[in-house]
């Protein structure tokens, strides 16, 4: 196995420990879903490294978020060759982090990656070529020091590759041992049904689809959600608290230290609309109601949907994990309360 060198942090940055003894407790409370029609059963809330796993991010606090949702029985870790950043920095954190940390819990996690999106120069280093995604793979295993992934992703369908090849590539990465089983991500209904068609005809079935899924953006429930369930295939989504609008973050203004007070590419300050936060700050009312935060109501409503198998959060502190899984304790949504959320939802109401 390719050794990883050591991270590009400053001196006087705290060591990693060599040593980590994971609570007993950690499967207590969480509750795990079927991926479909699979073996496999997934945490409720698993852990993406999209952001604040980076370069720039202290290895020290990535640690220590990366030990509290396993405590908590966050089993899943998601990652892609492209995060950071930079491109691939994530993957090489986590590498580190895994090495000094999780080694003796190996098999009790799912570790997942994707390649799709820009990663190198040239005609090679994107889409879903079964070059490029060989190849990213390759790179993605050295960088985390791994044999192999759980899970791994076409990012995003290729208009221009025919989906025999891509998936081809995907039943060739399981039967050469690199990764135990196969997703897709940010395809539309069509596509995950003719990718699923080809992929069974293999003989290595789409274990879980994972798509942009939140209260303010909803279009997985126009028809992907229905064919995920003819399927037979397992749904994990992320953007759950739309980039912190479903949040009490930005209630009352934008933060300078925020994702959009920082000028932040995937969430700018004139997204940040009056009528969503409008809305956000009736949701808001509401989970108080209940005795939840907005963030937490904000899970409780994804889960709501027998077909979702783990909702993925991001992290830039422990807090906001305990936050989250704490959610999982209060009851599911009435009807009475699940028609008042969709009123809140309402434009200008």
């Amino acid at each position: 196995m390719t050794a990883i060198p050591h991270r590009f942090l400053s001196t006087t940055a705290p060591q990693l420990p060599t040593t980590y003894n994971a609570l007993a407790t950690r499967y207590d409370n969480m509750p795990f879903r079927r991926a479909g029609r699979s073996g496999l059963l997934l945490p409720a809330i698993s852990l993406g490294l999209w952001q604040n796993f980076g370069e720039a991010d202290p290895i020290a606090n990535s640690r220590a978020i990366l030990r509290r949702a396993f405590d908590l029985g966050i089993t899943h870790i998601d990652l892609a060759n492209n995060y950071g950043p930079p491109q691939g920095a994530a993957e090489r954190t986590f590498g580190l982090i895994l090495n000094s940390d999780f080694r003796a819990y190996r098999d009790e996690m799912v570790i997942s990656t994707k390649a799709g999106y820009d990663m190198w120069p040239g005609p090679y280093g994107e889409w879903g070529s079964r070059k490029y995604l060989i190849a990213s793979l390759d790179q993605s295993l050295i960088r985390m020091g791994l044999d192999y992934v759980d899970v791994f992703y076409s990012h995003r369908p290729d208009p221009e590759t025919p989906l025999e090849e891509t998936m081809g590539a995907l039943d060739q990465i399981v039967r050469s041992g690199k990764a135990l089983y196969v997703g897709i991500s940010n395809y539309s209904p069509e596509q995950t049904r003719e990718s699923s068609r080809i992929l069974r005809a293999l003989g290595t079935p789409c274990l879980l689809h994972q798509p942009r899924y939140n209260m303010f953006d909803r279009h997985i429930e126009a028809g992907l959600l229905d064919v995920l369930k003819e399927e037979g295939i397992g749904c994990i989504v992320f953007s759950p608290l739309a980039q912190g609008l479903l949040t009490e973050r930005y209630l009352g203004g934008i933060p300078t230290d925020s994702r959009a007070g920082k000028g932040s590419r995937f969430l700018k300050p004139e997204s940040i609309s009056d009528d969503a936060l409008a809305r956000a700050r009736r949701l808001a009312a509401l989970a108080r109601h209940r005795g939840q935060t907005l963030a937490q109501l904000a899970v409780t409503w994804i889960l709501r949907q027998p077909q979702i198998t783990s909702v993925l959060i991001g992290a830039s502190r422990t807090t906001q994990v305990d936050e989250l899984v704490a959610g999982l304790s209060f009851p599911s949504l009435t009807d009475v309360e699940l028609e008042e959320i969709e009123k809140c939802l309402k434009p200008g109401c």
